[in-house]
């Protein structure tokens, strides 16, 4: 999987981070990385585009999850403790959506993972960037 960074302008600072290829168990860590080192800079408002992410497994929903988890100042649960981590994705994902972490363009294989779990009623999705960064 590949990452890229940018910074959009609106009523806030929206770092978009691109994500091309595949968010499994051999590229979460990546993204996890990625998002402490942003987070530790000062970033604190993310756009994950999701247009060109071909695939994402449970491992990449934890890694979406922790990335929520880190912006709103939360203890990170062990990524590597699987179902714990999990279960932690499901107790977030029952009240409000997400002020500092939304996404943009998933395609529809991606989508309906989100439907499935949940996240479609945890993290706003838009489809267009202008309005996605506006919306922070």
């Amino acid at each position: 999987m590949d990452i890229s960074v940018s910074k959009q302008s609106g009523r806030v600072e929206v770092t978009v981070l691109v994500l091309k290829g595949e968010l499994d168990g051999q590229t979460y860590q990546e993204l996890i990385k990625q998002a402490r080192e942003l987070h530790a800079a000062g970033v604190r408002d993310i756009l994950i585009d999701l247009g060109e992410l071909s695939y994402i497994s449970s491992a990449g929903l934890v890694a979406i999850h922790t990335l929520a988890l880190l912006l709103r100042g939360e203890a990170i649960p062990d990524s590597e403790d699987g179902w714990a981590s999990m279960k932690s994705v499901k107790k977030s994902t029952d009240g409000e959506m997400e002020s500092h972490l939304k996404l943009l363009n998933p395609r529809p294989e991606v989508r309906s993972v989100f439907e499935m779990v949940g996240f479609d009623r945890a993290f706003e999705i838009h489809t267009d960037l202008e309005a996605a960064v506006k919306s922070f």
